[in-house]
């Protein structure tokens, strides 16, 4: 080879060692700035599952650099590259919104059969809304269970008003309505009315597009009243404890003295508010009576307002059996509630519990 041709190959072999070098250093750049953009999304999207406000992002970042400048110093540049500024993150959460969006739309399209529960309730700023949820099976047996829309019903809440919310969403995720069988409402008048209830007007919706098939309805499944109060009636008990734990809790001075003595005494949880609508508020305020009694009954004799039941063995009795009963029944509730049940999952749940009720009974006789 002579030397003129020698020195053009070299100088060929340098050049493709450059433009190699340089293409490394493309794809290293691409690769970095696809790593901070998908850990942009990652962030995003723990922001708007815990239900954090947008301008979270800019604290997450700062956390960051602080804890990358100690624990990698030599990365820091790379997680400087996460944007998290509070439109970013606002950004970044509508795009994830658009992609499930698209997502359900398609699995959608597979539903062999589908149910939906709705549920309306009125939020801090006294406006209605309405959630809606989808369950759905495909011809593979595989379930998916989602939530549809949270629709606002800033003016009435008829059962006409709810209805034309319910069938918009259902309409914009592309339902195929003659596969619908079966409708769940939290029980409201509007949703079971007989004549013009949004169960009604949604059955003879399906039915005329699935040929007047049948059509499930149900309500109020979990209800915790319906499940316990109705048949676990002991207001000799009740009563007492709520009026003692709204003295304690409803007066700042009588709450502060109180917290004051439980931490001389080395407790380390106060009592918590009794809530009427929830029946495992009432039994967590059962549990907590029962564990801190002794300290009660001191705390109410120094106010002068003994509670004389605590002399009761009789009401003490009650009281215990109360609060193991609740707790069977709150652990029962617990067992129910949760994703991708399905309905053998109840019925093992509910049989094994009136079992455990069948020897309890035959324990105490």
């Amino acid at each position: 080879m002579s030397l003129s041709k020698k020195r053009k190959v070299d100088a060929g072999l340098a050049g493709l060692a450059g433009l190699k070098k340089q293409q490394s250093v493309f794809t290293h750049s691409r690769d970095i700035s696809d790593a901070a953009v998908k850990a942009s999304y990652l962030i995003a999207n723990e922001i708007a599952v815990a239900s954090k406000p947008f301008s979270e992002g800019e604290f997450v970042k700062t956390c960051m650099m602080k804890a990358a400048e100690i624990v990698c110093p030599e990365k820091r540049q790379a997680f400087a590259n996460i944007s998290l500024t509070r439109n970013t993150v606002a950004d970044r959460i509508s795009d994830l919104s658009v992609d499930l969006d698209s997502q359900l739309k398609q699995k959608v399209k597979s539903f062999i059969g589908f149910s939906v529960a709705i549920d309306e309730s009125t939020d801090i700023t006294d406006v209605a809304q309405l959630a809606i949820f989808i369950r759905g099976v495909d011809d593979t047996l595989t379930i998916t269970e989602e939530f549809v829309e949270l629709v606002p019903m800033t003016d009435t809440t008829t059962a006409a008003d709810i209805f034309t919310a319910l069938v918009g969403a259902l309409d914009r995720v592309g339902v195929e309505w003659s596969r619908a069988v079966s409708l769940a409402t939290d029980g409201a008048p509007s949703m079971i009315g007989k004549k013009a209830g949004v169960v009604t007007k949604f059955r003879e919706k399906v039915q005329s597009a699935n040929g007047g098939r049948d059509f499930w309805t149900f309500h109020c499944i979990l209800h915790q009243e319906a499940l316990c109060c109705k048949s676990l009636k002991m207001d000799n008990v009740m009563k007492v404890v709520i009026q003692t734990v709204n003295f304690i809790r409803s007066r700042s001075l009588n709450h502060r003295q109180f917290d004051s003595l439980l931490r001389e005494k080395d407790h380390i949880y106060g009592l918590p508010y009794h809530t009427e609508v929830r029946w495992l508020s009432q039994g967590a305020v059962l549990r907590r009576f029962f564990d801190l009694r002794e300290e009660i009954e001191q705390f109410m004799e120094e106010k002068g307002k003994p509670v004389l039941e605590f002399h009761s063995a009789e009401w003490m009795q009650d009281l215990a059996f109360m609060v193991d009963v609740t707790e069977h029944l709150n652990n029962l509730n617990k067992q129910l509630q949760g994703r991708n049940k399905v309905v053998t999952q109840y019925y093992d749940s509910i049989r094994s519990f009136k079992l455990k009720l069948s020897l309890w009974e035959t324990q105490l006789a």
